[in-house]
């Protein structure tokens, strides 16, 4: 099952039958891109009739079609996404700093906001042409393995973060990926202190990434900025010695300008 509210965590004014909507739209990607509707049901945890009757609707809105009883996502979708991109001016806001980090330090860089136990990525730039996962906008991995989710778990309350590890199921996608909770919390505490996050090879063989906080108006952290290179080519040590002063600086110009900008800041903060 995905990710919802608990009824205890749901206001009065909380819509049942949209929330099924949405959790059977965020239910398809890369592992299921066409599922039938059992399929879909077992994977929001509806009963079959629920499912199919959202199934039905989102097909009528042209959010999603079907062949030969397997339902897929229809391109309108996008208009979704989209949507976010525009209202937050990513764009605009976002992209000249990544492509001013890329442009110095080459490979890749990204902006991600932490959505449940996931981190979601709003802005991506690179240059690398080796295999890796996608960070697309849109895209979305497990905290504990991006150097991302590590500064924006890092900036929970001790309650919140105890939360996660209580909820969390550490999935691990690589031989070297830290899934012992035990040693999660001490690696988050760390990067309280240091105010950055490193990783090696934790989402996939190749990737290695340094991380820190963009903090809104407020003071609070409230999406994460990274820069991230080839594990062959780079070690985390390099990162922290050779780009984390500009990664800081990047940063906090995207704080100070989102705070011009109070409406985008609203939407991009990450709680």
């Amino acid at each position: 099952m995905l990710d919802v509210p608990t009824k205890d965590d749901r206001p009065a004014e909380f819509v049942e039958a949209l929330a099924k909507g949405l959790s059977i739209l965020e239910s398809f990607g890369s592992d299921h891109p066409e599922m039938t509707l059992s399929e879909v049901a077992r994977r929001v945890g509806l009963s079959p009739a629920a499912a199919r009757r959202s199934l039905i609707t989102l097909q009528a809105m042209g959010y999603v079609g079907q062949t030969n009883k397997r339902f897929h996502l229809r391109p309108k979708v996008m208009s979704l996404g989209s949507a976010f991109y525009f209202s937050a001016r990513v764009d605009e806001v976002l992209q000249p700093e990544l492509r001013q980090l890329v442009g110095t330090f080459g490979d890749a860089s990204s902006v991600a906001t932490l959505e449940g136990h996931d981190v979601l990525y709003i802005a991506h730039y690179s240059e690398q042409r080796a295999r890796r996962p996608t960070a697309v906008v849109g895209a979305r991995y497990p905290a504990h393995v991006t150097s991302l989710g590590r500064v924006l778990l890092a900036a929970q309350s001790d309650a919140e973060f105890n939360n996660y590890l209580r909820a969390v199921k550490p999935v691990a996608l690589t031989a070297k990926t830290v899934v012992d909770k035990e040693e999660l919390r001490r690696i988050v505490e760390e990067v309280r202190q240091q105010n950055f996050a490193t990783t090696v090879d934790q989402l996939d063989y190749g990737i290695t990434a340094l991380a820190v906080p963009i903090r809104g108006s407020s003071g609070r952290t409230i999406a994460a900025l990274n820069t991230s290179g080839y594990s062959g080519m780079t070690t985390a040590e390099d990162l922290v010695a050779h780009r984390l002063p500009a990664l800081r600086a990047s940063a906090a110009r995207l704080a100070q300008t989102l705070s011009r900008y109070p409406v985008i800041e609203s939407i991009i903060a990450s709680r």
